[in-house]
């Protein structure tokens, strides 16, 4: 775990000497976030460590109090339960000028296992996928469980993000670990059926979710005690909690498939989409959620050009 926060602070966050670094963290995550304190106290002129209660759902806003303090840190390490990363505290930070990873739900394992990584291959992946992107209007995804779903991406204003892990730059942003292109899909203009069969609210699916989706919006959540469960979670959040908010491709080679999103996400050979906010993708959609369900196997075509058949990328 200390090699795995060391290559996090120098590799990904170039920690320095005139740094001050805060960590945001909850007691189930304490001891993770201690990891990096300990590690951090080594390498910049100071570093606090503050404890906030844990999130009822991903994408819920911090204690203003903390938000404030985000602002003020050129360094922020969102150690939590529940994630920070699509939220307004988050993007407030970002641009006065904080460089920050997130890691929602991160473990020991995860950590040692996902961080200690090479970034340039996997900045060469991600080039891959995001130089395809350049004049895509359309991205339609299937898969053998029944996913079938048309996002358009035309003149979308929203960017494309390769979450390579590197966040040296002041505002710099992604997941620890890192390995996704992603982007908020044009709003209003997703329409099909997509099936999350891996994971999803941290959660390894016990039988798939079918989410149907009509003009951008889920409508119909189809499934077994799961897709109860998620609905409960979302319909008291309004509207804007049933937006389609995110397609992300993971690209991630250390990651598996484990029921936590943070790293299900970044496996290699899945895709993800989804619900909730989309701001901190650049989209106009503030919901007071954002939750991914995580897709095996995918065919992706960008355009008419299969990128990806079965989870095996073919560029």
């Amino acid at each position: 775990m200390k090699r795995a926060a060391h290559i996090a602070l120098t590799q990904c966050l170039g920690v320095k000497k005139s740094d001050s670094v805060l960590i945001v963290t909850d007691k189930p995550k304490k001891k993770i976030a201690e990891t990096f304190f300990y590690e951090a106290m080594m390498l910049a002129k100071h570093v606090l460590l503050v404890t906030i209660p844990v999130g009822k759902i991903h994408g819920e806003e911090p204690p203003k109090l903390i938000a404030e303090a985000m602002k003020k840190y050129p360094v922020c390490l969102l150690i939590t339960t529940m994630s920070l990363s699509h939220t307004n505290a988050r993007k407030a930070a970002c641009k006065k000028g904080a460089r920050m990873a997130s890691m929602p739900g991160i473990t020991a394992d995860m950590m040692k296992r996902c961080i200690p990584i090479d970034y340039a291959e996997l900045t060469k992946i991600n080039k891959k996928i995001l130089k395809k992107t350049k004049k895509l209007t359309k991205v339609r995804i299937a898969t053998n469980t029944g996913t079938d779903i048309s996002l358009i991406v035309k003149n979308i204003n929203n960017d494309v993000v390769g979450d390579n892990g590197i966040y040296k730059k002041p505002g710099a942003f992604g997941n620890l670990p890192a390995g996704e292109v992603c982007w908020a899909p044009v709003e209003g203009k997703t329409n099909g059926v997509f099936v999350v069969d891996a994971s999803m609210f941290d959660e390894k699916m016990k039988k798939p979710i079918t989410i149907k989706v009509k003009n951008g919006y889920a409508y119909e959540i189809i499934g077994s005690a799961q897709a109860k469960k998620l609905l409960k979670m979302i319909k008291p959040l309004g509207k804007s909690a049933f937006n389609i908010a995110e397609l992300g491709i993971g690209t991630n080679p250390k990651a598996k498939i484990t029921g936590n999103v943070l790293e299900d996400e970044k496996v290699a050979g899945t895709c993800h989409i989804a619900l909730g906010n989309n701001t901190g993708l650049g989209g106009k959609t503030y919901a007071k959620c954002h939750l991914d369900g995580v897709i095996k196997k995918p065919t992706i075509f960008f355009d008419d050009k299969c990128i990806m058949k079965k989870g095996k990328l073919l560029i």
